[in-house]
């Protein structure tokens, strides 16, 4: 699997120790967005996109993130001290309060994804100093894929399903 684009969009000025969100598209057919490149004591490394963990309610099963103090569906007041349960299994006292989306595996993966994502950051701070400069839009970026219908797809799908971004209507 090739990493094929590196889209990035440039938040220097805004957000501190946050330099960029990039959209990461492999072999020109998965993309990975929400990936940061953030400035570290040593130099930029990317973070990853990832979730919040949370547990259920004892009252009412809702789910509520580990810094949560109210059930943000019956107002109960929760454990503050349940997110221990969720502390890294791998000997560090760090409490675990988010879960990758999406990762690269090993070490190489990372450092390969990595370089391409820095070198494509160094280009984009580059093209932002030219007159004219537009900052890219990485969100929606194929809407078009998903407004597609069946009759656009071929024969292969007869349904009348087309394909469309999770919430959206018809």
């Amino acid at each position: 699997m090739q990493l094929t684009e590196v889209r990035v969009k440039l938040c220097d000025g805004q957000a501190g120790r946050l330099k960029a969100f990039c959209s990461l598209t492999f072999d020109h057919a998965f993309v990975i967005r929400d990936v940061k490149l953030i400035e570290g004591n040593e130099g930029l490394f990317l973070a990853m996109p990832a979730r919040k963990l949370c547990d259920h309610c004892a009252r009412c099963g809702e789910k509520n993130h580990l810094r949560a103090r109210y059930c943000s569906n019956c107002g109960l007041r929760l454990d503050e001290s349940r997110f221990l349960r969720f502390q890294n299994g791998n000997g560090q006292s760090r409490l675990k309060l988010h879960a990758d989306i999406a990762h690269p595996i090993n070490a190489g993966c990372r450092h390969e994804i990595e370089s391409n994502v820095v070198f494509a950051y160094h280009q984009e701070v580059e093209r932002s100093k030219q007159p004219g400069y537009i900052t890219p839009n990485l969100d929606g970026e194929d809407m078009d894929f998903y407004d597609l219908t069946s009759s656009h797809l071929g024969e292969a799908t007869s349904n009348k399903m087309g394909l469309r971004p999770t919430g959206t209507a018809h």
